[in-house]
């Protein structure tokens, strides 16, 4: 690798890092002045057939779009690129200049309270911003925590991003006990072991680095790990440093065994750290804030009574697209984008995102509209069950609602629909397909959003669905 050039203008200097889903690379902009370093991740997929790249694509520009939302932060490492290569994946980052917290951490020396309060202070308001887009980093650790070399501010990187794909794509194949606990051991607790991570897996790891910090005890289990409890499972480390009852209780907190014990976000530990050092405020300021409590009824009165005044939403204006090759027809919301891919994968002809109000929260909101070739005769019937049970193989445990009914329709053929949730790393998703069969072939039109997002753009979905034509249909005799 090293000398070929990635994405068109990013040369590869040398390998700095390997593991089981991937490989990093430094890498070297070749079209900036004074080409400017960065790092470049490659991911191969293990199979090269079309339904696994059509899955690793999918979930891949996913993770570059998370990736990219993430990014807008000081704090953590740009998106430069993302792009496909030879059937292999690579995103491109920023390079961050400066040194790892091992270098803190394993010092040689334990941390005193005032530098873990204050380190665990740096750690936390950069994941609450993660976690406000309800990300789950998934692989904290010290190496993977960096002092910028500019400011001295903390930067997390290597988001367990590639990991995730690999996960996904197994799960997506059908590999339903194909589990792969994404981070580090040591650092990794018992539900993200069982592949099950939540927000408070990342709060369990920045505990134990801070008990790390303080007792200068190695997490490593290939070092013996930490000590913990027979009866109860929770770790021991208290006897190991001087520190006082406040932040010891609130790192045990963090590292508790049972995930819904723990801080549930970033935010919620970091207020808990914030109040070691905050101050009663004096009474003359609570006589005025219950000034100010007395008067918000009264303020929310007024304000109903003058601006309860709703605009109606205008409705937006549609424009139709033709796919000749595939004989469909369908009309978008001007305030929705096409995105045509130049390369198609598996049965998908286009898709839609919102333009301009999608959430920022990297969660997948779109509209696909697919056509497959059916290599054997299918009713209706028949193929509503092979679509549900191909769901089922890949979400065992989902909940398949079927809506359809006698006025169920897609370009006014008689049609099923079916909807289910699934999860897809830190989204709750819900799923609504709508289809039929046609001259030999399935014209079906999926709709995926955000558990909570679903029903503001159902309107939108609705019109799109009903405006789809299937056009010059010949059946097979």
């Amino acid at each position: 690798m090293v000398g070929q050039t990635i994405c068109g203008r990013y040369r590869i200097i040398r390998q700095i890092g390997k593991g089981g889903f991937g490989v990093t690379f430094l890498a070297e902009d070749t079209q900036r002045p004074g080409n400017p370093q960065c790092v470049v991740k490659q991911f191969k997929p293990q199979s090269d057939d079309a339904y696994t790249l059509h899955h690793a694509k999918r979930f891949f520009d996913q993770e570059a779009q998370m990736l990219e939302v993430l990014g807008n932060y000081d704090q953590i490492p740009r998106l430069l690129a993302h792009c496909e290569q030879n059937q292999e994946f690579y995103i491109v980052q920023e390079y961050i200049k400066g040194q790892d917290l091992n270098q803190e951490v394993f010092s040689g020396r334990q941390l005193s309270e005032p530098e873990v309060i204050k380190l665990l202070k740096e750690i936390l308001e950069v994941l609450a911003f993660v976690h406000q887009q309800g990300v789950i980093h998934r692989d904290l650790k010290p190496s993977n925590i960096m002092r910028r070399e500019l400011d001295g501010k903390i930067v997390l990187i290597d988001f367990g991003a590639v990991k995730q794909i690999a996960t996904q794509i197994a799960n997506a194949q059908g590999h339903t006990n194909f589990t792969v606990a994404v981070g580090t051991p040591g650092y990794v607790p018992s539900e993200q072991a069982k592949g099950k991570p939540t927000l408070s897996s990342d709060i369990y790891a920045v505990g134990v680095i801070c008990i790390q910090a303080l007792t200068g005890m190695n997490s490593n289990p290939r070092h013996g790990g930490l000590p913990t409890d027979s009866k109860t499972g929770e770790i021991i480390w208290r006897d190991r440093a001087k520190v006082s009852p406040k932040l010891a209780n609130i790192i045990d907190k963090m590292v508790r065994d049972h995930f819904s014990q723990r801080y549930q976000s970033a935010d919620e530990a970091l207020q808990a750290v914030r109040s070691l050092s905050s101050k009663s405020p004096p009474k003359k300021v609570w006589v005025g804030v219950g000034i100010v409590a007395a008067l918000i009824p009264l303020i929310i009165w007024f304000g109903y009574q003058f601006w309860n005044v709703k605009p109606t939403k205008p409705k937006p204006n549609f424009s139709a697209n033709t796919y000749s090759d595939y004989g469909v027809e369908i009309k978008y919301p001007e305030n929705w984008t096409r995105q045509d891919e130049p390369v198609k994968f598996g049965d998908e002809v286009t898709k839609f995102i919102p333009s301009s109000d999608k959430p920022s929260n990297a969660c997948p909101l779109e509209i696909v509209v697919n056509v497959s070739e059916l290599s054997q005769g299918f009713s209706l019937k028949g193929y509503k069950e092979s679509v549900e049970n191909k769901i089922k193989n890949i979400i065992p445990d989902t909940q398949i609602a079927d809506e359809s009914t006698s006025a169920t329709t897609l370009s006014n053929y008689k049609a099923y629909k079916l909807s289910y949730r699934r999860q897809e790393q830190q989204c709750r998703l819900k799923v609504m397909e709508i289809g039929t069969v046609r001259g030999g072939k399935a014209y079906y039109v999926t709709y995926t959003a955000e558990v909570t997002q679903y029903d503001k753009y159902l309107a939108d979905v609705e019109q799109m669905i009903k405006s789809f034509q299937i056009l010059d249909v010949k059946e097979s005799k």
